[in-house]
């Protein structure tokens, strides 16, 4: 659970780093296990932030520290013993508002990750990634989801759920989703992968092919396309419910809760967001079909020479293939 957030905004109100020298001022906040947290500005730019300092581990001089569009990640030294602080600082462009957030988030999954009993390591990790898929959310602009967008966050969603129910741990489920991450398909599992494509379309289903690679089977396989069909009504859910129930499916797991909310924010979901999405869906149907050789698509190896890149868009409906459901397909992915 994120931290409330007059934790840090009275922290920064009472403090300022607009000394010419660089250096900090920093209040102690609330520990997180063995991990000190503090909220400090840092001179001269005055920017706010917030240091974690980690008492025994260590990061090498050559790993990388995620940075995005509103805040960077560096290492600091405020009591300059050498220990390993690393300070979540905002940039001047950044949103005072969804910095606060950010950070309530952050700490907020250390406190979690502590409570699970993860080490200094772990919580090393758990920083850096929660980090970088806030990183990933602020890359796609940070604003609402487009339609086209909620929609296809949906029908992740729903094989998700799907992946779940036919028998796949939720943990190793929700880490296969790697849609969010840019993954070249929406899931990973085993040597193969699920591309899902979701439409409102009740007459065909288009589906947008993103690359030569996304259906090229001789990268992952089995490869798998799962069509999801949805349907606009006032009675179904919408996808702040459609959230919640991955959440509820998940609970009590937190390896799992962990990886989802990391998850939907590199997808671009933020719960201050919900008011923005009103309209609701059902779930019409679902179709799952092997790519082979005869289904309709172009790669690298079936277009004329001299063509790079391209995105094209086909008719799942008219792909050849049996739909042979969520189960089989993950059986032959060696998931379940």
């Amino acid at each position: 659970m994120a931290r409330p957030s007059n934790e840090f905004l009275m922290a920064w109100s009472s403090l300022t780093g607009s000394d010419t020298e660089p250096g900090w001022q920093a209040i102690a906040l609330p520990s997180a296990g063995s991990l000190d947290v503090r909220a400090g500005r840092r001179s001269p730019d005055n920017a706010e932030a917030v240091l974690v300092g980690f008492p025994t581990v260590r990061l090498s001089v050559a790993d990388k520290l995620p940075e995005g569009q509103g805040f960077s990640v560096e290492r600091a030294d405020p009591e300059g013993n050498g220990r390993l602080w690393l300070a979540l600082t905002r940039k001047i462009a950044g949103s005072t508002e969804l910095f606060a957030a950010m950070a309530c988030d952050v700490v907020g999954a250390l406190d979690e990750a502590v409570a699970t009993g993860a080490d200094e390591g772990k919580l090393v990790r758990v920083f850096i990634r929660r980090v970088g898929a806030w990183q990933e959310f602020m890359r796609k602009g940070s604003h609402a989801l487009s339609p086209e967008a909620e929609i296809g966050l949906i029908g992740e969603l729903t094989l998700l759920r799907a992946i779940i129910d036919a028998g796949a741990p939720a943990e190793i489920a929700v880490e296969a989703w790697v849609g969010p991450l840019d993954g070249l398909q929406d899931f990973e599992l085993g040597t193969g992968a699920v591309e899902v494509k979701t439409t409102l379309s009740s007459a065909g289903f288009p589906a947008r092919i993103g690359s030569l690679e996304q259906l090229d089977d001789a990268i992952r396989q089995p490869l798998f396309v799962a069509g999801v069909r949805l349907r606009q009504t006032a009675s179904g859910q919408n996808l702040p419910g459609f959230v919640e129930m991955m959440r509820q499916t998940m609970r009590g797991e937190a390896e799992a809760e962990r990886l989802l909310t990391e998850r939907l924010l590199a997808a671009g979901y933020i719960n201050s967001h919900a008011d923005r999405y009103p309209r609701r869906f059902e779930h019409a149907v679902a179709r799952v079909i092997e790519v082979t050789n005869d289904f309709p698509r172009l790669t690298s190896g079936r277009v004329p020479a001299g063509i790079m890149r391209a995105m094209y868009e086909i008719d799942l409906d008219k792909a050849p293939g049996e739909n042979v459901g969520i189960e089989v397909a993950l059986k032959k992915l060696g998931a379940i």
